[in-house]
C-alpha cells in the first residue's frame, strides 16, 4: 500500500457516520446489508447514506452488490488487512522489540485492569 492509498483510506473513516456505516458492514460481513437496513440501524437519512456510501467505495473500503432489486454493501476486509499492514509494516523496528499484538482481548484488559492497580499502590 503507498502512503496516499493509506491517507485516502483514513480520511474516509475519518467522519462519524461513515466509521459507524463501516464497522456496521464488518459486523455483517461477509454478507452485507441492504441500504434500508444501515439506514434504519444506524439512524441515517437516505440522501445523507448515499454520500456516505459513494465516498467509502470510491476510498475502497465497502464494495456493493446488485441481487434483484436490492443492492447490498458490504466491507472490505482486504482494504482494511492491507490499511493495517501498512500501519504496521515496521513495528518495533528502531527498538529490536517484539511488537505481537495481545491475541486475547480479555487479556489485555486484565494486564490494563493490573497495571492500573500497581500505579495506585506505588
Amino acid at each position: 500500500m503507498q502512503t496516499k492509498q493509506a491517507i485516502t483510506l483514513l480520511s474516509a473513516l475519518a467522519q462519524e457516520s461513515r466509521l459507524a456505516i463501516y464497522r456496521l458492514l464488518v459486523e455483517h460481513a461477509p454478507d452485507g446489508l441492504v441500504v434500508s437496513a444501515i439506514a434504519e440501524r444506524l439512524g441515517v437519512a437516505n440522501t445523507t447514506l448515499s454520500f456516505h456510501l459513494k465516498e467509502l467505495v470510491h476510498a475502497g473500503l465497502i464494495t456493493s452488490r446488485q441481487e434483484g432489486r436490492f443492492i447490498y454493501y458490504t466491507a472490505s476486509m482486504a482494504a482494511m488487512d492491507d490499511l493495517i499492514g501498512y500501519l504496521t509494516e515496521n513495528c518495533c523496528s528502531a527498538t529490536g522489540k517484539s511488537c505481537a499484538p495481545v491475541k486475547d482481548a480479555g487479556q489485555a484488559t486484565s494486564s490494563r485492569t493490573q497495571l492500573r492497580s500497581k500505579a495506585r499502590t506505588a
